[in-house]
């Protein structure tokens, strides 16, 4: 693997929690860009940005279309909209059909960013009801990116770490509690 460029994380139910958990324990020297893809009801991520921002060393901003990704700053999707990134490094939004019933699609950002930054990418899945980001995670392993699944017996809702395990295999499956110090690790070394 080559020095990660950025890391994408993946979570459904639960998935508010553990991203306070993972988010507020990066280290606030990391360079690389932070995708998150959560499965939402909302209309809107600014709550989530909010509550966001107040634990985290890093810049939390919604992903708007055409925006440049930033290194070092975490980038939440857009409720109603698929996440994708452009070979240039600019967001793309798209209103394509829901992938396992949801859209933004935790598959449709791996298998977007797994072909930009390949083995210089990091895939984490947190906890969730479906299997929404097991494929896109086996693609980013196929690229030579790491792939880190929290325990299923640590989740909250285990369908999502399972079906990540079952379908990619994991580089890492850690509880949750080991995640942000992982990637700490993995991106600082």
């Amino acid at each position: 693997m080559s020095t990660p460029a950025a890391i994408a994380i993946g979570c459904s139910a639960g998935g508010v929690d553990a991203l306070k958990a993972v988010l507020g324990g990066l280290d606030a020297k990391l360079s690389q860009a932070i995708l998150v893809c959560l499965h939402s009801r909302s209309d809107t991520v600014d709550m989530l940005c909010q509550v966001l921002k107040r634990i985290s060393a890093l810049p939390v901003v919604e992903a708007i279309e055409r925006d440049a990704v930033q290194s070092g700053v975490i980038h939440l999707a857009p409720p109603g909209y698929h996440l994708l990134v452009e070979s240039d490094l600019h967001f793309a939004l798209s209103i394509d059909p829901r992938v396992n019933h949801a859209r933004p699609s935790i598959d449709v950002l791996f298998y977007s960013v797994a072909e930009v930054w390949r083995d210089a990418l990091i895939g984490v899945i947190l906890t969730g009801a479906n299997a929404d980001g097991a494929a896109g995670l086996r693609r980013i392993r196929q690229l030579g990116g790491v792939a880190v699944v929290q325990s299923p017996s640590d989740a909250e809702a285990t369908a999502m770490p399972q079906a990540a395990l079952e379908v990619a295999g994991a580089d890492y499956c850690v509880p949750l509690s080991d995640i942000a110090p992982l990637l700490n690790r993995l991106c600082l070394a």
